[in-house]
């Protein structure tokens, strides 16, 4: 079973998984992270698995050995985003550029950390049968920051708690985020990418 394999095992079943061509944005291949294996560099390897997965399709599977080992190495930001790619990978991805209100006019005063724990609610235009509203919720994860401050705006990922009420949703679409009565923020869809499973 998974969970009694020691970290390093499961970063070398996670290559395994891999093409020979599978490469990072940066150029580092499969045979790099071999040779990182080799040298005992297991963050190093952990990161580079982590980036190649981010640009070369891979399997829920890939993403559950890398969340695991992240655990095990108790590099706790770095499993939740394995746990947050593995859910992508089963349910697509939503990605929005989200601009906060500011502190003067929303009911937010302070940054929220990005790693995914923030379930705030969205306006995504759908209606009740009798044509009120509706909000969903959906987790987000701020892209290439560790948190989200009031008045500012960042690329997000959405995982929607209700995945098939997002499916209408398109590139261009304007939807707003909510913690309390007034609005928190307003997104613009930037990407739609199905599931792949």
């Amino acid at each position: 079973m998974q969970d009694m394999d020691d970290a390093f095992t499961l970063l070398r079943r996670a290559v395994d998984l891999l093409s020979e061509d599978a490469a990072a944005a940066n150029g580092q291949m499969v045979g790099d992270v071999r040779e990182d294996i080799g040298r005992q560099e297991w963050e190093m390897v952990l990161g580079v698995l982590i980036e190649i997965g981010d640009v070369h399709p891979v399997s829920v599977d890939f993403w559950e050995l890398l969340a695991e080992a992240a655990r095990q190495m108790m590099l706790d930001r770095s499993c939740r985003w394995c746990e947050w790619r593995a859910w992508e990978v089963q349910h697509g991805t939503v990605r929005a550029t989200l601009s906060l209100v500011g502190a003067e006019e929303g009911r937010r005063r302070t940054a929220f950390s990005g790693d995914g724990r923030l379930r705030p609610m969205w306006d995504i235009g759908n209606r009740s049968a009798g044509g009120e509203r509706e909000l969903s919720i959906a987790r987000l994860w701020v892209e290439y920051a560790q948190e989200l401050g009031p008045g500012e705006t960042a690329d997000v990922r959405l995982a929607p708690l209700s995945p098939e009420q997002w499916r209408h949703l398109k590139c261009g679409d304007v939807i707003t985020m909510h913690e309390a009565r007034p609005v928190a923020g307003t997104a613009t869809v930037i990407e739609i990418l199905p599931p792949r499973t």
